[in-house]
């Protein structure tokens, strides 16, 4: 009796939430919280504090006005070292850490130079330097002309000692720009 008596006086749980759902949705309501909603997520967005770049990436990344042909498209090269002898499946993956890493990189800092190079179509050479030194110093030249550049360090699992510097990535930058670090490196 008790039971029946609670469930009498207690509205259904449905009915409940359909009479809170009705008072509180407003269509004329939606559209300004969704506005609000919006520039609220766009405000926590851009309050997210910059990661530190480095001085090649504050020179313009080889993107700004360096190139005398605004409409020249972009591309990455990645140049790998000869010196380790490094096997076909061991060079695949270090470019692609190549690769991944200075995206990673850029994603944070310039945006726009990455969707440039996604539109020209992510163009990608691969080079080959002779050893550590030869590397170091493309690595300088690049960061001289303002090109963002990524150095992929080993872990030492199988081919190569840990800490070996493998893979240079250089770009996106214009072709131009990169041909003039890069140019005469032989392709892999």
């Amino acid at each position: 009796m008790i039971g029946s008596f609670w469930k009498q006086s207690q509205p259904s749980k449905t009915k409940q939430d359909t009479r809170w759902l009705g008072r509180s949705f407003q269509p004329e309501n939606f559209l300004p919280g969704l506005v609000i909603g919006f520039i609220f997520g766009m405000l926590l967005d851009l309050s997210k504090p910059m990661k530190k770049t480095t001085n090649s990436m504050r020179k313009g990344s080889g993107f700004s006005s360096n190139s005398s042909n605004p409409d020249e498209n972009l591309k990455m090269v990645l140049v790998v070292r000869q010196d380790l002898k490094m096997g076909q499946g061991k060079i695949a993956s270090q470019c692609a850490h190549a690769a991944t890493g200075l995206y990673s990189q850029l994603m944070h800092s310039h945006r726009n130079l990455l969707h440039r190079w996604e539109s020209s179509g992510q163009a990608k050479i691969v080079v080959t330097c002779k050893n550590q030194q030869e590397m170091n110093k493309l690595q300088e030249t690049a960061e001289g002309t303002g090109l963002p550049t990524y150095v992929v360090a080993d872990a030492g699992r199988t081919q190569v000692l840990a800490g070996s510097k493998t893979v240079l990535a250089i770009g996106p930058g214009y072709n131009s720009i990169v041909d003039s670090v890069t140019g005469n490196q032989r392709l892999l």
